[in-house]
C-alpha cells in the first residue's frame, strides 16, 4: 500500500506528485482493474495475446514511419 508522509516545509501538492508516482510504480490501479471483474482463464489468454498483437502492430508501424523518414 502506498504511503507517503510530508515533510515539515513541504507543499501539500509535492507530497501528492509523490503518492500518485508511487500508485503508479506499485502498478495499484492496474491490479485493481485486474480485479474488477472475473475472466476465465482461456479469456485471459486471449485478451493476452491481443495485447501482445497490438503492442506488435504498433512497434512495426513505428519503424515503418522511422524508414520512410530516412528516404
Amino acid at each position: 500500500m502506498a504511503e507517503v508522509h510530508v515533510h515539515d516545509g513541504e507543499s501539500l501538492e509535492s507530497a501528492l506528485k509523490r503518492f500518485k508516482r508511487m500508485v503508479l510504480n506499485e502498478e495499484i490501479i492496474k491490479d485493481i482493474k485486474s480485479h474488477a471483474f472475473y475472466l476465465k482463464p482461456g479469456q485471459k489468454q486471449r485478451v493476452k495475446s491481443a495485447l501482445a498483437r497490438k503492442r506488435d502492430r504498433k512497434k512495426r508501424s513505428r519503424e515503418g514511419d522511422s524508414d520512410r523518414s530516412r528516404s
